[in-house]
C-alpha cells in the first residue's frame, strides 16, 4: 500500500483526557505521531487538534471514523498536503558572542527570514516560521555555533478550500435540528 504523510485535523470540545484517548487510537494501529498541536479554533468553544502521521489512505480512514466515535469530538478529516496551507514554528537559542564572531551572521538571519525575538549578552533566541525542512535546514546551520535550546511546534494548518469543511457540517446539523423541531 502506498503510504505518505496525512494531516488529520479533530474538531473537538475542550475536554480532559481528549488528547490521550486519540493518541491511543494511532497508537493501537501502529501508527507513529510525527506532530501534534492543538488550539482554539475560529469558533466559540470548540477546539482544534492536528495531526500529522504517514500511512496509507484506507488505515487514516478507519482511525477517522474511530476518532469520530470518541465522545467530546465533534467532527474529524484528513488532509493531504497538497489540500492544505501548513505550517510551523521553530525557535533557536544560541550563544550570542559565537554569533557575533560569525561574519554572515546577519545573511543567516535575512536568507532564512529568521527574526530576532530576544537578544542578550548570553544568548539569542531566533525563530523561524516555515514547513519542517526549512526550520531543519536553519537548525543544521545553527548547530556549528552550539544550539542552547530548541524546539519545534507541531504542524498547524488551514484548508485551501474556500471556507472550513467543519462549517458545512454545522450548518447540516442546524438543518436537520430545524427539519426535526417542524415535525
Amino acid at each position: 500500500m502506498d503510504k505518505k504523510l496525512f494531516t488529520i485535523s479533530v474538531f473537538t470540545e475542550n475536554q480532559v483526557g481528549l488528547l490521550n484517548r486519540i493518541s491511543i487510537i494511532f497508537t493501537r494501529r501502529g501508527l507513529n505521531l510525527e506532530s501534534v498541536s492543538s488550539s482554539s479554533s475560529s469558533l466559540p468553544g470548540i477546539h482544534k487538534m492536528n495531526f500529522t502521521c504517514t500511512s496509507d489512505q484506507a488505515t487514516i480512514e478507519k482511525v477517522i471514523k474511530q476518532i469520530e466515535r470518541c465522545i467530546d469530538v465533534l467532527r474529524a478529516y484528513y488532509f493531504t498536503d497538497d489540500e492544505i496551507v501548513y505550517q510551523e514554528v521553530a525557535l533557536y537559542k544560541v550563544p550570542t558572542q559565537k554569533l557575533l564572531d560569525e561574519k554572515d551572521f546577519e545573511r543567516i538571519i535575512r536568507v532564512h527570514n529568521a527574526r530576532i525575538l530576544e537578544l542578550t549578552r548570553d544568548y539569542t533566541i531566533l525563530e523561524k516560521t516555515g514547513h519542517e525542512s526549512e526550520t531543519q535546514a536553519l537548525y543544521e546551520l545553527l548547530a556549528k555555533y552550539g544550539i542552547l535550546q530548541f524546539i519545534r511546534s507541531g504542524r498547524i494548518c488551514v484548508t485551501k478550500s474556500p471556507t472550513e469543511h467543519f462549517t458545512h457540517y454545522l450548518e447540516e446539523q442546524e438543518l436537520r435540528r430545524q427539519q426535526s423541531e417542524k415535525r
